[in-house]
């Protein structure tokens, strides 16, 4: 098979391009030339730039020169960048903008540098996004009226009576106005309403209406006897400013539920761009929607009238009673500011609250989502977006996108203990990925994008084995390609460390620098190979998003103030650990589904269990297809509860009737919809009892599953891949694995090197295998027809004959500040807790080892390392490694006699950093406030071993 026909047949087509009428010049290096004898594999082994790890490539203040921006293109593609987002961004605070001139956003000389970037881009092989807008989320200056956000918010008076009560307008506008994150100070605030409610309502009979006095500066009030709430409702228009916009597009976010509005400023960036510069197909592969993170933006001129004719009656009566205190990105500060509700009268709220979120919703799919995509049809570049912050459909807003994308994160901790109620601790991979990635797989799409190792705390602390831990967790929840955040805009000559708006601190002066493309290889091989291949799944999972919506209102992804429920995480992730893999789903896609010989179908997924996560809330059409996916032999687990009411106000009780003759219809088939209760704690050891229970085979049966290794299964035509990763950067894990027969079936099993790209053939007898994760260690196990090659060969840990290593080791600092220094120490130490404590830079350790018998010095183990480490051994290299197990073979290196072997190790910058006081932007991201930085471990630690056979 030609290459181009491959690669159309696994990648291009799953992408959804294939509507375009002509192929875009990032994909030409794609469709070239022929493919060698196995081509999946060539591509994993040499991965072409598109598979490359991109970056978000901040413009910082848009204080950017041509010569620059074309020297860092270079700078990018020699450490193995295949791609750039451009994404202009305010001037980072505290830096020292060296008197550059800001380009302003969509003017010529903005635009001609512009058209200078994808123009070298394009020659160097560089693949070229560009975020609508600037900052998050997009908005200008020139926007006015109804073209801004809206917020529609409450304000709360707790009166007791009788009293004669005065207050000014201002004071009950300031009362609503929300402690925002981003507030526009160009806001307006006007009533919308007043009313007046018993402390505890049961009935809006109950409600005095008292907007007449909307207009007074000074409303005066008689309130009658008993305990009250006074609500105002406020409806505040620009409220939110872009976050971090630079010069023009700065000022409120847009409207993105106006249409018009949406399309205007769509077609004004592309109109302005284009004539000038001509059409941005040849040059720009997608143009990028970043996350919509609008603080709780809810209103639109025509959304009481869309309400009233989507839902059948009137929200307004409703709708002060529907809504909690919200501050920062609309997140409820106070869920008990208004009056208490019977539980009559909450049941009415609740699903009120719920047709609103349901409205919201579809009115920014059909008025932004859908004008988006068809935005970049017409343009003829991709649609990529992160569908998400509050608003949108959890999985059904990534459907429409060519390129759907989440989001990882690089925070302390992501490398110790998963906590099993705070998604925070332990997980590098946020809430909203599995979302993202069942969409894409609901969707038959396999490029499935991630802002991967979004860094605004650890800046200059992460390691690149730190960074690869994130990355794995992020190929785990589902995500075939990483756009690393990221790359800043900042010239040589900037006092250093330069110009920082976020970041891993991505950037020549970092230490870690040369050896980052050893990074980047290893992503590149997974995300040429994934995009080729499709992950596995037979399990679908359906999240309580309707209950969710009802009680608690929709929150801001992907970092949600509460979960529904706090274990939500805990049982897609007990599935892979044990052996089976899953996708999240939705009422609506389980109304759409087909039921086919006992399995629930949609698009290309099938699968034969359904597991309701403390799902109380249904439409009847759901439950209808639930059982009828039972009755054909389908399985269902409910976990806590099973469904029992039915979703919003309109004609309720007719349809919760339906819901519950549905639920008892299934009750007859106890052997295929089942009600579990949820651990106390230890998912993992609840599922596994769960699959033995209940005979749920895994394809690949893992006998002591625990919290730091994952897998995941993808398939590629007649090939089987298997992901095992490590997410403890300190503990081996050695567990025996057994490897489903549907799995073996007559093919032969590889192990694939996603460092080197080499692969080893693997004996795998009775599908059993010893799988030693090392400490941030991950293995790719592949199964095909391929027979010959070399065998694996595990890294030798022990060894039956030892050589003495000496205790004292001469060391020598060079300091990234051009310092150095020698020193020798007794023993070997963290260097946090030596006089080095601050060093940055490379420390090169020696020692004299001598060797006595040669068998006895085959492998050199490191022990713990904290760093990059280079091994040199008489003058010679025996290879550089940048995270887990620090074994090298060093038998073809050694003599008889005396040995010189040194070990280089280059340190992080953070402890540094902290010393430098008097540098604001080091102590912006080293000591302030939640930014404040421990001391980090460094250095060579040991204990070191040299042994043999």
């Amino acid at each position: 098979m030609k290459r181009r026909t491959f690669l159309l047949q696994g990648g291009l087509l799953s992408t959804g391009y294939a509507i375009l009428s002509s192929s875009p010049s990032w994909a030409s290096q794609m469709l070239a030339g022929d493919a060698a004898k196995d081509e999946l594999y060539e591509l994993f082994r040499n991965p072409p730039s598109i598979y490359r790890p991109f970056v978000r490539w901040w413009w910082n203040g848009d204080k950017v020169e041509k010569a620059e921006l074309i020297r860092e293109l270079h700078v990018m593609k020699e450490a193995g960048i295949g791609g750039v987002e451009i994404n202009p961004i305010k001037f980072p605070n505290k830096a020292y903008d060296m008197g550059k001139p800001t380009l302003r956003w969509l003017s010529p000389e903005w635009t001609d540098a512009l058209e200078a970037t994808v123009k070298e881009a394009k020659n160097i092989g560089i693949t070229c996004d560009l975020i609508v807008g600037s900052g998050w989320p997009f908005g200008a200056e020139y926007l006015q009226g109804e073209e801004r956000c809206q917020l529609m918010v409450i304000g709360t008076k707790k009166l007791e009576g009788p009293l004669e009560y005065e207050v000014s307008e201002f004071d009950l506008l300031k009362e609503a106005d929300p402690p925002l994150q981003s507030p526009f100070s160009g806001r307006t605030l006007e009533f919308m309403s007043l009313r007046l409610a018993p402390a505890t309502m049961s009935s809006l009979n109950e409600v005095q209406d008292l907007s007449s006095n909307i207009g007074k500066k000074t409303i005066r009030l008689n309130i009658p006897k008993g305990k009250w709430v006074l609500y105002s409702l406020v409806k505040i228009t620009g409220f939110m400013e872009v976050i971090n916009g630079a010069p023009g597009a700065e000022g409120p976010v847009l409207n993105h539920l106006d249409e018009k509005a949406v399309k205007k400023y769509l077609n004004h960036m592309t109109d302005t761009i284009q004539q000038r510069m001509g059409p941005l197909a040849p040059w720009i592969r997608s143009f990028f929607s970043d996350s919509m993170e609008q603080e709780g933006a809810n209103w639109t001129a025509d959304m009481a009238e869309q309400f009233r004719k989507r839902r059948g009656y009137d929200l307004l009566p409703y709708l002060p009673f529907t809504m909690f205190k919200t501050g920062g990105m609309g997140n409820t500060i106070d869920a008990n500011y208004g009056a208490a509700f019977t539980p009559e009268f909450n049941d009415t709220i609740q699903r009120v609250r719920y047709d609103y979120d349901l409205t919201k919703s579809e009115l920014l799919e059909e008025r932004f989502i859908r004008p988006f995509v068809e935005w970049c049809r017409q343009n003829k570049v991709l649609s990529r977006a992160q569908a998400y912050g509050r608003g949108f459909f959890p999985l059904e807003g990534s459907f429409e996108f060519d390129i759907p994308e989440c989001e990882t994160w690089i925070k302390y901790g992501i490398t110790g203990d998963v906590h099993e109620t705070n998604y925070r601790i332990g997980r590098a991979n946020t809430m909203i990925n599995k979302w993202v990635s069942s969409a894409a797989h609901l969707k038959g799409k396999r490029l499935i994008s991630c802002e991967e190792l979004t860094n605004t705390d650890m800046v200059f602390n992460d390691t690149l084995e730190i960074q690869k831990i994130a990355g794995d967790q992020s190929t785990i929840s589902g995500v075939t390609h990483p756009v690393f955040h990221g790359f800043n805009y900042s010239p040589p000559d900037a006092p250093f460390p330069g110009w920082i708006r976020y970041g891993a601190y991505f950037n020549e002066k970092n230490t870690w620098w040369p050896y980052f493309k050893k990074f980047t290889d290893y992503k590149a091989r997974f995300s040429a190979l994934f995009q080729h291949a499709d992950m596995f799944a037979d399990i679908a999972v359906l999240p309580p998003v309707n209950d969710m919506w009802s009680i608690h209102a929709a929150q801001n992804e992907p970092f949600p103030l509460l979960t529904y429920p706090d274990y939500l995480l805990n049982v897609w992730e007990a599935m892979h650990k044990c052996g089976n893999a899953c996708d999240y789903t939705s009422d609506r896609v389980i109304r759409d589904s087909q039921v086919k010989n006992g399995r629930l179908v949609y698009g290309p997924r099938s699968y034969h269990t359904l597991v309701l996560i403390q799902v109380d809330r249904m439409d009847p059409g759901t439950t209808a297809k639930l059982l009828q996916f039972v009755q054909a032999g389908g399985r269902i687990f409910c976990i806590e509860t099973m469904p029992n009411k039915s979703l919003g106000l309109n004609n309720w009780e007719a349809r919760e009737k339906e819901v519950q003759s549905h639920v008892m219809q299934m009750k007859n088939y106890p052997d295929r919809f089942i009600l579990l209760k949820k651990p106390a704690s230890n998912f993992i050891d609840w599922y596994k009892g769960i699959q033995r229970q209940y005979n749920i085979t895994p394809y690949v049966t893992v006998e002591q599953p625990n919290q730091f290794v994952n897998q995941v299964r993808y398939q590629a035509g007649d090939r089987e891949m298997l992901l095992f990763i490590n997410s403890n950067m300190d503990n081996s894990y050695p567990m025996e694995v057994t490897i489903a027969p549907e799995i073996l079936a007559k093919r032969q099993a590889w192990v694939w090197d996603a460092d080197s790209g080499e692969r080893y053939k693997l004996e795998v007898p009775g599908g059993k295998l010893t799988l030693n994760l090392g400490p941030a260690e991950a293995r790719l196990l592949v199964f095909d027809k391929v027979k010959k090659g070399i065998d694996y060969k595990a890294p030798l840990l022990a060894g039956s004959k030892v050589t003495d290593m000496p205790n004292r080791w001469a060391a020598s600092f060079k300091h990234i500040d051009g310092s150095t220094k020698d020193y020798n120490f007794d023993e070997l130490k963290d260097l946090k807790d030596t006089d080095f404590v601050n060093f940055s830079g490379t420390v090169t350790y020696r020692c004299t080892m001598d060797i006595k018998d040669l068998n006895a010095a085959q492998f050199l183990n490191l022990g713990k390392v904290v760093g990059v480490s280079t091994v040199t051994v008489n003058g010679q290299q025996a290879g550089t490694q940048w995270y887990g197990r620090r074994v090298y073979d060093i038998s073809k290196l050694v003599k008889a006699g005396s040995n010189i072997i040194e070990v280089s190790v280059v340190t992080t910058m953070g402890n540094y950093m902290k010393t430098l006081t008097d540098n604001p932007v080091a102590q912006i991201w080293t000591n302030n406030q939640r930014k404040n930085q421990p001391i980090q471990s460094m250095g060579l630690i040991g204990p070191v071993t040299c042994y043999g056979v």
